[in-house]
């Protein structure tokens, strides 16, 4: 049950990242026996410009790319069915081709990504992987022909190139990952949407009664965050109200007024809510939030 709360995590997580750079497949059928492949992604030419933001993610999304994130250290036979669906796909690029009479791009076949959280020397042995040179320690490339790389989410650095990768690992990498979140700054465009899908992930794991240790220990590290979380949205939305009172009874208030009322606590607000209606002027409002700062 867990690992497929965790599947869902990581295939939607995959999907919000990269929905703005291109077209977004989840569980995509392949030919042959019925398999599905986690996250087909194929970039768009006009939406690679601010790739960099998803760091060492926003590389293997420079090209069109097959996505299969593992809970689990990903195992030989796995990993070979990831292999099969990479060459199902590159088979029907070519099908394709064919039946247009026109010759397929080495740039249009997709490259495969293992995102396993751990890779054993043995595992990595047998696949006889390399490492490049302009890549991170943590990335074993199979030979070219398969267009095919490990990546050991564990091994990756903890720098804010891996970050985005380092959300889907799991025990201290994942909390780590997701401490780094938190402290983004509040207008980074994937923080807030990462932290729901994460919260929702909390609240699905919630629910099972026979959570690994990992996962007890993601929830109860994802608590004080959760909860931090809400209170300030319950904040911003008592502030949003407010202002917007405010402003209706007595037309666009001052921006230092504004500022003022934005760093009261809850309770302040809540008071201010009930005193605004006995304000007759705006100086009214003035007095009354001096005498709070006093």
């Amino acid at each position: 049950m867990t690992r497929f709360v965790h599947d869902e995590f990581a295939k939607d997580y995959l999907e919000e990242l990269l929905k703005s750079y291109g077209e977004v497949k989840s569980s995509e059928k392949v030919s042959g026996e019925i398999k599905e492949i986690d996250v087909l992604f194929t970039p768009s030419a006009q939406q690679t410009s601010n790739l960099e933001l998803l760091g060492l993610l926003g590389r293997f999304a420079e090209f069109p790319a097959i996505l299969e994130p593992f809970r689990n250290a990903a195992s030989g036979d796995e990993i070979c069915d990831c292999i099969q669906k990479l060459l199902e796909v590159k088979a029907g690029l070519r099908r394709d081709a064919k039946a247009n009479k026109t010759k397929l791009q080495d740039s249009n076949i997709s490259k495969l990504w293992v995102l396993t959280p751990t890779a054993s020397p043995a595992i990595l042995s047998s696949f006889n992987v390399n490492q490049k040179s302009g890549w991170l320690p943590g990335i074993y490339f199979l030979g070219d022909a398969l267009r095919t790389a490990i990546v050991a989410i564990h091994q990756l650095p903890q720098i804010p190139e891996t970050l985005w990768l380092r959300i889907l690992g799991r025990g201290s990498t994942q909390s780590q990952a997701i401490v780094e979140l938190s402290a983004l700054p509040l207008d980074h465009p994937y923080k807030q949407v990462t932290l729901e899908l994460v919260y929702n992930l909390r609240e699905n794991l919630r629910i099972n009664q026979n959570l690994e240790s990992d996962d007890r220990e993601l929830v109860m590290r994802l608590e004080p965050l959760y909860q931090q979380d809400r209170e300030k949205a319950k904040k911003e939305g008592q502030q949003d109200l407010i202002i917007r009172l405010l402003n209706r009874r007595f037309g666009e208030i001052d921006a230092s007024l504004i500022e003022q009322v934005r760093r009261l606590s809850i309770e302040q607000l809540e008071g201010l809510g009930e005193a605004l209606l006995d304000f007759s002027v705006v100086v009214d409002l003035e007095v009354w939030l001096n005498q709070q700062a006093g």
